[in-house]
């Protein structure tokens, strides 16, 4: 049966990751992203998530990753063609996510992204420069 979403009240029920970063766990992220549903998105979840601090460089070699802010604002960077620019995204700013570009959302005062994501194939790393990872 098909069901409508009301994002505020999927927002209302997630624990939001106070300073996220390597020392993240995975019970954290559980309860801090809702998964908002599946269907034939080219494998993709589409997941909602809220968090403040520097999420670290992720890809995904699958396909493009679609990414809303819904709440708050992000540093959004990412590396296209070798080259790294940052966006500053706030709420109702959309972004599609090159298939294999690495990026990461920095930010200080909390962001809430709607993201359909790749499932199954996210690299993910706390370095630097991700183009130093093979």
């Amino acid at each position: 049966m098909l069901k409508a979403i009301k994002i505020d009240d999927a927002v209302a029920g997630l624990t939001p990751i106070k300073n996220r970063g390597p020392d993240t766990t995975e019970e954290d992220v559980v309860a801090a992203f809702a998964t908002l549903g599946t269907g034939d998105f080219r494998d993709c979840g589409v997941f909602l998530g809220s968090f403040d601090g520097n999420a670290g460089w992720e890809r995904h070699m699958k396909g493009d990753e679609l990414v809303q802010v819904i709440a708050g604002s992000t540093e959004f960077d990412i590396i296209v063609d070798d080259e790294k620019q940052t966006l500053a995204l706030s709420p109702g700013m959309l972004v599609v996510v090159p298939q294999a570009c690495w990026h990461r959302f920095r930010s200080k005062d909390g962001v809430t992204v709607l993201t359909a994501t790749p499932r199954n194939d996210e690299h993910h790393t706390f370095v630097d420069d991700p183009r130093t990872v093979s």
